[in-house]
Protein backbone atom coordinates (compact mmCIF):
# COMPACT_ATOMS: atom_id res chain seq x y z
CA UNK A 1 0.00 0.00 0.00
CA UNK A 2 1.21 3.48 -0.78
CA UNK A 3 0.42 6.27 1.67
CA UNK A 4 0.86 9.48 -0.27
CA UNK A 5 -0.27 13.02 -0.90
CA UNK A 6 -0.10 15.47 -3.75
CA UNK A 7 3.19 17.35 -3.67
CA UNK A 8 4.92 19.35 -6.42
CA UNK A 9 8.07 17.21 -6.38
CA UNK A 10 8.65 13.57 -5.62
CA UNK A 11 12.16 13.19 -4.27
CA UNK A 12 13.04 10.21 -2.09
CA UNK A 13 13.04 12.55 0.90
CA UNK A 14 9.60 13.85 0.05
CA UNK A 15 8.24 10.32 -0.33
CA UNK A 16 9.69 9.30 3.02
CA UNK A 17 8.32 12.41 4.72
CA UNK A 18 4.80 11.66 3.56
CA UNK A 19 5.01 7.95 4.34
CA UNK A 20 5.22 6.35 0.89
CA UNK A 21 5.74 2.59 1.00
CA UNK A 22 5.96 0.76 -2.30
CA UNK A 23 4.70 -2.70 -3.13
CA UNK A 24 6.90 -5.79 -2.65
CA UNK A 25 7.98 -7.28 -6.03
CA UNK A 26 6.42 -10.73 -5.34
CA UNK A 27 3.02 -9.08 -4.93
CA UNK A 28 3.47 -7.04 -8.13
CA UNK A 29 4.40 -10.19 -10.06
CA UNK A 30 1.42 -12.07 -8.65
CA UNK A 31 -1.02 -9.36 -9.73
CA UNK A 32 0.59 -9.00 -13.17
CA UNK A 33 0.56 -12.76 -13.77
CA UNK A 34 -3.12 -12.91 -12.79
CA UNK A 35 -4.26 -9.89 -14.80
CA UNK A 36 -2.22 -10.27 -18.01
CA UNK A 37 -3.28 -13.30 -20.04
CA UNK A 38 -2.12 -12.50 -23.55
CA UNK A 39 1.10 -10.98 -24.93
CA UNK A 40 -1.01 -8.37 -26.72
CA UNK A 41 -2.79 -7.16 -23.56
CA UNK A 42 -2.62 -3.41 -23.01
CA UNK A 43 -1.82 -2.57 -19.39
CA UNK A 44 -2.23 0.61 -17.32
CA UNK A 45 -0.68 1.42 -13.94
CA UNK A 46 -2.32 4.57 -12.54
CA UNK A 47 -0.30 6.65 -10.09
CA UNK A 48 2.64 4.47 -11.02
CA UNK A 49 5.32 5.95 -8.74
CA UNK A 50 8.42 3.82 -9.25
CA UNK A 51 6.66 1.66 -11.88
CA UNK A 52 6.69 -1.48 -9.72
CA UNK A 53 3.66 -2.92 -11.50
CA UNK A 54 4.79 -1.79 -14.97
CA UNK A 55 8.04 -3.68 -14.45
CA UNK A 56 6.16 -6.82 -13.45
CA UNK A 57 3.80 -6.34 -16.39
CA UNK A 58 6.75 -6.06 -18.80
CA UNK A 59 8.18 -9.33 -17.50
CA UNK A 60 4.78 -11.01 -17.91
CA UNK A 61 4.31 -9.77 -21.48
CA UNK A 62 7.84 -10.89 -22.38
CA UNK A 63 7.20 -14.36 -21.01
CA UNK A 64 3.93 -14.72 -22.94
CA UNK A 65 5.46 -13.30 -26.14
CA UNK A 66 8.35 -15.77 -25.86
CA UNK A 67 5.85 -18.61 -25.87
CA UNK A 68 3.64 -17.36 -28.69
CA UNK A 69 5.94 -15.07 -30.67
CA UNK A 70 3.21 -12.41 -30.72
CA UNK A 71 3.80 -8.66 -30.62
CA UNK A 72 3.71 -7.27 -27.09
CA UNK A 73 0.90 -5.10 -25.80
CA UNK A 74 1.39 -1.54 -24.59
CA UNK A 75 2.49 -0.47 -21.10
CA UNK A 76 1.11 2.88 -19.92
CA UNK A 77 1.32 4.74 -16.64
CA UNK A 78 -0.09 7.91 -15.12
CA UNK A 79 1.84 9.81 -12.45
CA UNK A 80 1.20 13.15 -10.78
CA UNK A 81 4.84 14.02 -10.20
CA UNK A 82 6.99 14.78 -13.25
CA UNK A 83 10.21 13.56 -11.62
CA UNK A 84 8.63 10.25 -10.70
CA UNK A 85 7.21 9.87 -14.21
CA UNK A 86 10.67 10.31 -15.77
CA UNK A 87 12.18 7.88 -13.28
CA UNK A 88 9.42 5.35 -13.95
CA UNK A 89 10.05 5.42 -17.70
CA UNK A 90 13.77 5.05 -17.02
CA UNK A 91 13.25 2.04 -14.76
CA UNK A 92 11.12 0.31 -17.39
CA UNK A 93 13.58 1.06 -20.21
CA UNK A 94 16.43 -0.18 -18.05
CA UNK A 95 14.60 -3.50 -17.69
CA UNK A 96 14.31 -3.79 -21.47
CA UNK A 97 10.68 -2.72 -21.90
CA UNK A 98 8.94 0.32 -23.31
CA UNK A 99 6.37 2.33 -21.40
CA UNK A 100 4.64 5.66 -21.79
CA UNK A 101 4.04 7.52 -18.52
CA UNK A 102 1.70 10.50 -18.67
CA UNK A 103 2.20 13.31 -16.16
CA UNK A 104 -1.06 14.44 -14.62
CA UNK A 105 -3.72 14.08 -11.96
CA UNK A 106 -5.33 10.67 -12.46
CA UNK A 107 -8.74 12.05 -11.50
CA UNK A 108 -8.53 14.60 -14.32
CA UNK A 109 -7.62 12.06 -17.01
CA UNK A 110 -10.76 11.23 -19.03
CA UNK A 111 -11.16 7.45 -18.81
CA UNK A 112 -10.93 5.60 -22.12
CA UNK A 113 -12.05 1.93 -21.99
CA UNK A 114 -9.04 0.63 -23.93
CA UNK A 115 -7.08 -1.50 -21.45
CA UNK A 116 -7.20 -5.23 -20.83
CA UNK A 117 -5.72 -4.84 -17.35
CA UNK A 118 -5.39 -2.01 -14.83
CA UNK A 119 -3.06 -2.91 -11.96
CA UNK A 120 -1.46 -0.94 -9.16
CA UNK A 121 -1.30 0.35 -5.63
CA UNK A 122 -3.51 3.45 -5.19
CA UNK A 123 -2.29 6.44 -3.19
CA UNK A 124 -3.85 6.41 0.25
CA UNK A 125 -4.81 9.79 1.66
CA UNK A 126 -7.13 9.74 4.68
CA UNK A 127 -10.21 11.90 4.55
CA UNK A 128 -8.78 14.36 7.09
CA UNK A 129 -6.00 15.28 4.62
CA UNK A 130 -7.98 14.73 1.44
CA UNK A 131 -9.84 17.98 0.97
CA UNK A 132 -10.58 20.92 -1.30
CA UNK A 133 -10.07 20.57 -5.04
CA UNK A 134 -8.46 17.14 -4.75
CA UNK A 135 -11.52 15.70 -3.02
CA UNK A 136 -13.89 17.40 -5.44
CA UNK A 137 -12.04 15.96 -8.45
CA UNK A 138 -12.09 12.47 -6.96
CA UNK A 139 -15.83 12.56 -6.23
CA UNK A 140 -16.57 13.82 -9.72
CA UNK A 141 -14.49 10.98 -11.15
CA UNK A 142 -16.45 8.40 -9.16
CA UNK A 143 -19.74 9.94 -10.24
CA UNK A 144 -18.85 9.12 -13.86
CA UNK A 145 -19.59 5.53 -12.90
CA UNK A 146 -22.66 6.45 -10.86
CA UNK A 147 -20.84 5.99 -7.57
CA UNK A 148 -21.59 8.68 -4.99
CA UNK A 149 -18.97 8.95 -2.24
CA UNK A 150 -19.41 10.72 1.09
CA UNK A 151 -17.14 13.38 2.54
CA UNK A 152 -15.53 10.70 4.73
CA UNK A 153 -14.10 8.75 1.80
CA UNK A 154 -10.34 8.36 1.58
CA UNK A 155 -8.63 8.72 -1.79
CA UNK A 156 -8.43 5.01 -2.66
CA UNK A 157 -12.23 4.68 -2.96
CA UNK A 158 -12.61 7.02 -5.94
CA UNK A 159 -9.31 5.74 -7.36
CA UNK A 160 -10.71 2.19 -7.50
CA UNK A 161 -13.80 3.27 -9.40
CA UNK A 162 -11.87 5.54 -11.77
CA UNK A 163 -9.40 2.72 -12.52
CA UNK A 164 -12.20 0.39 -13.61
CA UNK A 165 -13.44 2.92 -16.15
CA UNK A 166 -10.23 2.46 -18.17
CA UNK A 167 -11.03 -1.22 -18.80
CA UNK A 168 -12.39 -2.81 -21.94
CA UNK A 169 -15.40 -5.04 -21.52
CA UNK A 170 -14.10 -8.22 -19.93
CA UNK A 171 -11.02 -6.45 -18.54
CA UNK A 172 -9.33 -7.13 -15.22
CA UNK A 173 -8.62 -4.91 -12.22
CA UNK A 174 -5.87 -5.84 -9.75
CA UNK A 175 -5.29 -3.38 -6.89
CA UNK A 176 -3.67 -3.39 -3.46
CA UNK A 177 -6.23 -1.66 -1.22
CA UNK A 178 -6.59 -0.79 2.46
CA UNK A 179 -8.62 -3.32 4.44
CA UNK A 180 -11.08 -0.44 4.89
CA UNK A 181 -12.66 -1.78 1.69
CA UNK A 182 -14.17 -4.54 3.81
CA UNK A 183 -15.57 -2.57 6.69
CA UNK A 184 -16.10 1.17 6.37
CA UNK A 185 -19.54 2.56 5.60
CA UNK A 186 -18.32 4.99 2.95
CA UNK A 187 -17.04 2.06 0.85
CA UNK A 188 -20.55 0.57 0.53
CA UNK A 189 -21.03 2.07 -2.93
CA UNK A 190 -17.58 0.87 -4.02
CA UNK A 191 -18.46 -2.66 -2.89
CA UNK A 192 -21.76 -2.44 -4.76
CA UNK A 193 -19.99 -1.15 -7.89
CA UNK A 194 -17.49 -4.02 -7.87
CA UNK A 195 -20.12 -6.71 -7.38
CA UNK A 196 -22.48 -5.30 -9.98
CA UNK A 197 -19.98 -4.44 -12.73
CA UNK A 198 -17.56 -7.40 -12.59
CA UNK A 199 -18.30 -11.05 -13.31
CA UNK A 200 -15.88 -12.29 -10.63
CA UNK A 201 -14.49 -10.61 -7.53
CA UNK A 202 -11.68 -12.20 -5.57
CA UNK A 203 -10.27 -10.89 -2.28
CA UNK A 204 -6.87 -12.01 -1.08
CA UNK A 205 -6.51 -11.56 2.68
CA UNK A 206 -3.19 -11.58 4.54
CA UNK A 207 -2.57 -12.80 8.07
CA UNK A 208 0.71 -10.87 8.28
CA UNK A 209 1.33 -7.24 7.38
CA UNK A 210 2.32 -6.78 3.75
CA UNK A 211 3.99 -3.48 4.68
CA UNK A 212 5.80 -4.04 8.00
CA UNK A 213 6.39 -0.31 8.55
CA UNK A 214 2.70 0.57 8.16
CA UNK A 215 0.00 -0.38 10.64
CA UNK A 216 -2.72 -0.28 8.00
CA UNK A 217 -3.81 -3.72 6.80
CA UNK A 218 -4.30 -4.36 3.09
CA UNK A 219 -6.30 -6.68 0.87
CA UNK A 220 -5.69 -7.62 -2.73
CA UNK A 221 -8.63 -6.96 -5.02
CA UNK A 222 -8.73 -9.11 -8.16
CA UNK A 223 -11.84 -8.24 -10.20
CA UNK A 224 -12.38 -10.00 -13.54
CA UNK A 225 -14.88 -9.50 -16.37
CA UNK A 226 -15.60 -5.79 -16.34
CA UNK A 227 -19.11 -4.97 -17.56
CA UNK A 228 -19.99 -8.67 -17.56
CA UNK A 229 -21.42 -8.62 -14.03
CA UNK A 230 -22.99 -9.01 -11.65
CA UNK A 231 -20.83 -11.37 -9.61
CA UNK A 232 -22.85 -13.96 -7.75
CA UNK A 233 -20.38 -14.18 -4.89
CA UNK A 234 -16.93 -13.21 -3.65
CA UNK A 235 -14.00 -15.58 -3.91
CA UNK A 236 -11.92 -15.47 -0.73
CA UNK A 237 -8.28 -16.47 -0.53
CA UNK A 238 -6.04 -16.43 2.55
CA UNK A 239 -2.26 -15.97 2.43
CA UNK A 240 0.32 -15.44 5.16
CA UNK A 241 2.27 -12.79 3.22
CA UNK A 242 3.29 -11.81 -0.32
CA UNK A 243 5.91 -14.57 -0.58
CA UNK A 244 3.42 -17.19 0.59
CA UNK A 245 0.94 -15.96 -2.00
CA UNK A 246 3.41 -16.68 -4.80
CA UNK A 247 4.81 -19.96 -3.49
CA UNK A 248 1.65 -21.86 -2.56
CA UNK A 249 -1.36 -23.11 -4.49
CA UNK A 250 -4.30 -20.83 -3.67
CA UNK A 251 -7.29 -22.31 -1.88
CA UNK A 252 -10.39 -20.22 -2.42
CA UNK A 253 -13.80 -20.30 -0.82
CA UNK A 254 -17.02 -18.61 -1.82
CA UNK A 255 -18.99 -16.07 0.15
CA UNK A 256 -21.99 -13.98 -0.86
CA UNK A 257 -22.39 -10.51 0.68
CA UNK A 258 -26.02 -9.91 1.60
CA UNK A 259 -27.00 -7.25 0.71
CA UNK A 260 -24.45 -6.64 -2.01
CA UNK A 261 -23.13 -3.41 -0.44
CA UNK A 262 -23.00 -4.83 3.10
CA UNK A 263 -19.71 -4.88 4.95
CA UNK A 264 -17.32 -7.56 3.79
CA UNK A 265 -15.77 -7.96 7.26
CA UNK A 266 -17.06 -11.56 7.58
CA UNK A 267 -14.63 -12.45 4.80
CA UNK A 268 -11.83 -12.12 7.39
CA UNK A 269 -13.13 -15.16 9.27
CA UNK A 270 -11.61 -18.59 8.96
CA UNK A 271 -13.47 -21.06 6.76
CA UNK A 272 -14.93 -22.95 9.73
CA UNK A 273 -15.90 -19.78 11.59
CA UNK A 274 -17.51 -18.24 8.50
CA UNK A 275 -19.48 -21.41 7.75
CA UNK A 276 -20.71 -21.59 11.35
CA UNK A 277 -21.51 -17.88 11.46
CA UNK A 278 -23.55 -18.10 8.25
CA UNK A 279 -25.28 -21.27 9.42
CA UNK A 280 -26.37 -19.59 12.65
CA UNK A 281 -27.33 -16.40 10.82
CA UNK A 282 -29.46 -18.23 8.28
CA UNK A 283 -30.88 -20.81 10.68
CA UNK A 284 -33.67 -18.55 11.87
CA UNK A 285 -32.66 -18.73 15.55
CA UNK A 286 -30.80 -15.42 15.52
CA UNK A 287 -32.28 -12.19 14.27
CA UNK A 288 -31.16 -8.56 13.85
CA UNK A 289 -31.58 -6.45 16.98
CA UNK A 290 -34.08 -4.36 15.01
CA UNK A 291 -36.54 -7.26 15.33
CA UNK A 292 -36.70 -6.55 19.08
CA UNK A 293 -37.15 -2.79 18.81
CA UNK A 294 -35.70 0.54 17.78
CA UNK A 295 -32.19 1.79 18.59
CA UNK A 296 -31.76 5.57 18.80
CA UNK A 297 -29.21 8.18 19.80
CA UNK A 298 -29.29 9.62 23.30
CA UNK A 299 -29.83 13.25 24.31
CA UNK A 300 -27.40 15.88 23.10
CA UNK A 301 -27.04 18.63 25.70
CA UNK A 302 -24.38 20.79 24.09
CA UNK A 303 -22.35 20.76 27.31
CA UNK A 304 -22.55 17.68 29.52
CA UNK A 305 -20.39 19.23 32.24
CA UNK A 306 -23.04 21.92 32.70
CA UNK A 307 -26.26 19.95 32.25
CA UNK A 308 -25.23 16.70 34.00
CA UNK A 309 -25.08 17.63 37.68
CA UNK A 310 -23.93 15.61 40.75
CA UNK A 311 -26.49 15.50 43.55
CA UNK A 312 -24.33 17.44 46.08
CA UNK A 313 -23.83 20.21 43.52
CA UNK A 314 -27.59 20.36 42.81
CA UNK A 315 -28.27 20.68 46.56
CA UNK A 316 -25.63 23.39 46.90
CA UNK A 317 -27.26 25.34 44.06
CA UNK A 318 -30.70 24.97 45.61
CA UNK A 319 -32.22 23.43 42.48
CA UNK A 320 -35.68 21.96 42.89
CA UNK A 321 -36.42 18.26 42.43
CA UNK A 322 -38.82 19.02 39.55
CA UNK A 323 -35.97 20.75 37.67
CA UNK A 324 -33.78 17.64 37.75
CA UNK A 325 -34.25 14.27 36.08
CA UNK A 326 -32.56 10.96 36.94
CA UNK A 327 -29.73 10.45 34.46
CA UNK A 328 -27.42 7.61 33.55
CA UNK A 329 -24.15 9.49 34.12
CA UNK A 330 -22.06 10.41 31.06
CA UNK A 331 -19.98 7.50 29.77
CA UNK A 332 -20.74 3.80 29.87
CA UNK A 333 -18.40 2.21 32.40
CA UNK A 334 -21.30 1.67 34.80
CA UNK A 335 -23.31 -0.17 32.11
CA UNK A 336 -21.07 -3.23 31.71
CA UNK A 337 -23.38 -5.52 33.69
CA UNK A 338 -26.77 -7.00 32.84
CA UNK A 339 -28.93 -4.26 34.39
CA UNK A 340 -28.76 -0.69 35.64
CA UNK A 341 -30.81 -0.84 38.82
CA UNK A 342 -32.07 1.78 41.25
CA UNK A 343 -29.50 0.52 43.75
CA UNK A 344 -26.69 0.96 41.21
CA UNK A 345 -27.98 4.45 40.46
CA UNK A 346 -28.05 5.36 44.16
CA UNK A 347 -24.51 4.05 44.55
CA UNK A 348 -23.30 6.26 41.71
CA UNK A 349 -25.17 9.22 43.14
CA UNK A 350 -23.55 8.69 46.53
CA UNK A 351 -20.16 8.65 44.78
CA UNK A 352 -20.88 12.14 43.35
CA UNK A 353 -21.43 10.93 39.78
CA UNK A 354 -23.28 13.37 37.51
CA UNK A 355 -26.57 11.50 37.87
CA UNK A 356 -29.03 14.41 37.49
CA UNK A 357 -30.04 16.25 34.33
CA UNK A 358 -30.71 19.98 34.75
CA UNK A 359 -33.91 20.54 32.78
CA UNK A 360 -36.61 22.84 34.12
CA UNK A 361 -39.85 21.86 32.39
CA UNK A 362 -41.65 25.12 33.17
CA UNK A 363 -40.65 28.51 34.51
CA UNK A 364 -37.30 28.11 36.30
CA UNK A 365 -37.04 28.73 40.02
CA UNK A 366 -34.87 31.61 41.33
CA UNK A 367 -32.08 29.09 41.97
CA UNK A 368 -32.40 27.76 38.43
CA UNK A 369 -32.35 31.31 37.04
CA UNK A 370 -29.08 31.93 38.86
CA UNK A 371 -27.65 28.70 37.41
CA UNK A 372 -28.78 29.70 33.91
CA UNK A 373 -27.13 33.12 34.33
CA UNK A 374 -23.96 31.41 35.51
CA UNK A 375 -24.05 29.25 32.37
CA UNK A 376 -24.37 32.35 30.18
CA UNK A 377 -21.44 33.94 32.00
CA UNK A 378 -19.41 30.84 31.08
CA UNK A 379 -20.62 30.98 27.46
CA UNK A 380 -22.51 27.68 27.58
CA UNK A 381 -25.33 29.20 25.55
CA UNK A 382 -22.94 29.77 22.63
CA UNK A 383 -22.43 26.04 22.05
CA UNK A 384 -24.04 25.03 18.76
CA UNK A 385 -26.68 22.70 20.21
CA UNK A 386 -27.59 25.34 22.80
CA UNK A 387 -27.86 28.34 20.52
CA UNK A 388 -30.14 26.57 18.02
CA UNK A 389 -32.85 25.85 20.60
CA UNK A 390 -35.20 28.08 22.56
CA UNK A 391 -34.72 28.40 25.43
CA UNK A 392 -31.10 27.31 25.23
CA UNK A 393 -31.15 25.68 28.67
CA UNK A 394 -34.03 23.25 27.97
CA UNK A 395 -32.50 20.07 26.57
CA UNK A 396 -34.79 18.20 24.11
CA UNK A 397 -36.02 15.26 26.12
CA UNK A 398 -35.63 11.61 25.09
CA UNK A 399 -37.75 9.12 26.99
CA UNK A 400 -35.98 6.55 29.19
CA UNK A 401 -35.07 3.52 27.08
CA UNK A 402 -35.77 -0.10 27.97
CA UNK A 403 -32.17 -1.09 27.28
CA UNK A 404 -29.00 0.97 27.18
CA UNK A 405 -26.45 -0.02 24.54
CA UNK A 406 -22.81 0.93 24.90
CA UNK A 407 -21.60 1.98 21.47
CA UNK A 408 -17.91 2.83 21.98
CA UNK A 409 -16.18 -0.25 23.33
CA UNK A 410 -12.74 -1.69 23.93
CA UNK A 411 -14.21 -5.21 23.98
CA UNK A 412 -17.80 -5.50 22.78
CA UNK A 413 -21.11 -3.59 22.89
CA UNK A 414 -23.14 -4.38 26.00
CA UNK A 415 -26.90 -4.33 26.38
CA UNK A 416 -27.98 -3.29 29.86
CA UNK A 417 -31.57 -3.32 31.15
CA UNK A 418 -32.54 0.17 32.31
CA UNK A 419 -34.34 -0.89 35.50
CA UNK A 420 -33.90 2.59 36.98
CA UNK A 421 -35.73 4.14 33.99
CA UNK A 422 -33.05 6.81 33.88
CA UNK A 423 -32.62 9.18 30.97
CA UNK A 424 -29.50 8.80 28.87
CA UNK A 425 -27.10 11.04 26.99
CA UNK A 426 -25.53 10.42 23.60
CA UNK A 427 -22.63 8.57 25.21
CA UNK A 428 -24.87 5.49 24.90
CA UNK A 429 -27.72 4.41 22.63
CA UNK A 430 -31.24 3.64 23.80
CA UNK A 431 -33.11 0.52 22.68
CA UNK A 432 -36.91 0.81 22.82
CA UNK A 433 -38.36 -2.68 22.78
CA UNK A 434 -41.61 -3.57 21.08
CA UNK A 435 -44.38 -3.55 23.72
CA UNK A 436 -45.09 -7.26 23.37
CA UNK A 437 -41.37 -8.06 23.80
CA UNK A 438 -40.54 -5.60 26.58
CA UNK A 439 -40.70 -7.93 29.57
CA UNK A 440 -38.82 -10.75 27.85
CA UNK A 441 -36.27 -8.39 26.35
CA UNK A 442 -35.45 -6.54 29.55
CA UNK A 443 -35.18 -9.79 31.43
CA UNK A 444 -33.16 -11.93 29.02
CA UNK A 445 -31.80 -10.02 26.01
CA UNK A 446 -28.77 -8.49 27.81
CA UNK A 447 -27.85 -12.02 28.88
CA UNK A 448 -28.70 -13.74 25.60
CA UNK A 449 -26.71 -11.18 23.61
CA UNK A 450 -23.48 -12.38 25.22
CA UNK A 451 -23.08 -15.41 22.93
CA UNK A 452 -19.96 -15.61 20.76
CA UNK A 453 -22.29 -15.25 17.77
CA UNK A 454 -23.36 -11.77 18.87
CA UNK A 455 -19.85 -10.79 19.97
CA UNK A 456 -18.50 -11.81 16.57
CA UNK A 457 -21.43 -10.13 14.85
CA UNK A 458 -20.55 -6.86 16.57
CA UNK A 459 -17.08 -7.01 15.00
CA UNK A 460 -18.59 -7.52 11.54
CA UNK A 461 -21.29 -4.83 11.66
CA UNK A 462 -19.36 -2.24 13.72
CA UNK A 463 -16.26 -0.28 12.81
CA UNK A 464 -12.80 0.15 14.28
CA UNK A 465 -12.23 3.61 15.67
CA UNK A 466 -9.34 5.54 17.18
CA UNK A 467 -7.27 3.55 19.68
CA UNK A 468 -8.78 0.27 18.49
CA UNK A 469 -12.24 1.00 19.89
CA UNK A 470 -15.30 -0.68 18.37
CA UNK A 471 -18.00 1.81 17.46
CA UNK A 472 -21.60 0.91 16.72
CA UNK A 473 -23.99 3.48 15.25
CA UNK A 474 -27.78 2.92 15.53
CA UNK A 475 -28.12 1.60 11.95
CA UNK A 476 -25.23 -0.77 12.59
CA UNK A 477 -26.77 -1.83 15.90
CA UNK A 478 -29.98 -2.65 14.02
CA UNK A 479 -28.04 -5.42 12.23
CA UNK A 480 -26.47 -6.90 15.36
CA UNK A 481 -27.33 -10.65 15.42
CA UNK A 482 -29.08 -11.62 18.67
CA UNK A 483 -31.22 -14.62 19.68
CA UNK A 484 -34.83 -14.57 18.60
CA UNK A 485 -37.57 -14.06 21.20
CA UNK A 486 -38.58 -17.70 20.73
CA UNK A 487 -35.08 -18.97 21.52
CA UNK A 488 -34.80 -16.85 24.68
CA UNK A 489 -38.26 -17.83 25.83
CA UNK A 490 -37.45 -21.52 25.39
CA UNK A 491 -34.18 -21.15 27.32
CA UNK A 492 -35.58 -18.90 30.05
CA UNK A 493 -35.01 -21.36 32.90
CA UNK A 494 -31.47 -22.32 31.88
CA UNK A 495 -30.50 -18.67 31.40
CA UNK A 496 -31.93 -17.71 34.79
CA UNK A 497 -29.77 -20.41 36.36
CA UNK A 498 -26.52 -18.98 35.00
CA UNK A 499 -27.38 -15.30 35.48
CA UNK A 500 -25.52 -14.92 38.84
CA UNK A 501 -22.38 -16.56 37.41
CA UNK A 502 -22.45 -14.43 34.28
CA UNK A 503 -23.06 -11.23 36.26
CA UNK A 504 -20.12 -12.07 38.57
CA UNK A 505 -17.77 -12.57 35.61
CA UNK A 506 -18.86 -9.33 33.97
CA UNK A 507 -17.81 -7.48 37.11
CA UNK A 508 -14.26 -8.79 36.77
CA UNK A 509 -11.73 -7.29 34.36
CA UNK A 510 -11.12 -9.24 31.15
CA UNK A 511 -13.62 -11.98 31.96
CA UNK A 512 -16.00 -11.33 29.05
CA UNK A 513 -14.91 -14.53 27.28
CA UNK A 514 -15.69 -16.59 30.39
CA UNK A 515 -19.15 -15.04 30.60
CA UNK A 516 -19.77 -15.65 26.89
CA UNK A 517 -18.77 -19.30 27.22
CA UNK A 518 -21.46 -19.84 29.88
CA UNK A 519 -24.09 -18.34 27.59
CA UNK A 520 -22.75 -20.26 24.59
CA UNK A 521 -23.17 -23.53 26.47
CA UNK A 522 -26.80 -22.74 27.26
CA UNK A 523 -27.93 -21.24 23.96
CA UNK A 524 -25.67 -22.34 21.10
CA UNK A 525 -24.84 -25.81 22.41
CA UNK A 526 -27.76 -26.68 24.69
CA UNK A 527 -30.74 -24.97 23.07
CA UNK A 528 -29.67 -24.87 19.39
CA UNK A 529 -27.54 -28.00 19.29
CA UNK A 530 -24.39 -26.66 17.63
CA UNK A 531 -21.28 -28.83 18.15
CA UNK A 532 -18.84 -27.42 20.68
CA UNK A 533 -16.12 -27.37 18.02
CA UNK A 534 -18.15 -24.99 15.87
CA UNK A 535 -18.98 -22.75 18.80
CA UNK A 536 -15.30 -22.72 19.71
CA UNK A 537 -14.50 -21.54 16.18
CA UNK A 538 -16.84 -18.55 16.70
CA UNK A 539 -15.14 -17.77 20.01
CA UNK A 540 -11.69 -17.97 18.47
CA UNK A 541 -12.78 -15.86 15.50
CA UNK A 542 -14.06 -13.19 17.86
CA UNK A 543 -10.75 -13.17 19.71
CA UNK A 544 -8.87 -12.88 16.41
CA UNK A 545 -11.08 -10.08 15.08
CA UNK A 546 -10.73 -8.18 18.35
CA UNK A 547 -6.96 -8.55 18.25
CA UNK A 548 -6.92 -7.29 14.65
CA UNK A 549 -8.97 -4.25 15.60
CA UNK A 550 -6.80 -3.39 18.57
CA UNK A 551 -3.64 -3.81 16.48
CA UNK A 552 -5.07 -1.50 13.81
CA UNK A 553 -5.90 1.06 16.49
CA UNK A 554 -2.48 2.66 16.16
CA UNK A 555 -2.98 3.32 12.45
CA UNK A 556 -5.11 6.41 13.01
CA UNK A 557 -8.74 7.36 13.40
CA UNK A 558 -11.44 5.02 12.26
CA UNK A 559 -13.50 5.97 9.27
CA UNK A 560 -17.20 5.97 8.64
Amino acid sequence: MRVTSQLPTDSAGARKARGAFFTPPPLCRYVADWAIRSPVDDVLEPSCGEAAFLLAAGERLDALAHITGAVRGHLDGIELHADSARQAEGFVRGAGHEARVTVGDFFLVPPTPTYDAVIGNPPYVRYQDFAGEARLRSREAALRAGVSLTGLASSWAAFTVQSALFLKRGGRLGLVLPAELLSVNYAAEVRRFLMERFARVRLVLFTERVFPDVLEEVVLLLADGYDDGPAGHCELQQARNAEDLVSTTPITRLWKPDPVDAKWTPSLLSTEALETYLAVERGGQFTPLQTWGETTLGMVTGNNRYFAVPAPRAAELGLRRGELLPLSPPGSRHLRGLSFTAAAYDELTAADAASLLFRPAGAPSPAAVRYIEAGEHLGVHHAYKCRVRTPWWRVPLVAPADLLLTYMNADTPRLCANRKHAHHLNSVHGVYLRPELRDLGMDLLPLGALTSMTLLGAETVGRAYGGGMLKLEPKEADRLPVPTPEVLHAARGALAAIRPQVAARLRRPKCLTEAAKLVDDVLLVGELGFPRSQVKSLREAHAEMTARRVARGGAGRGQG
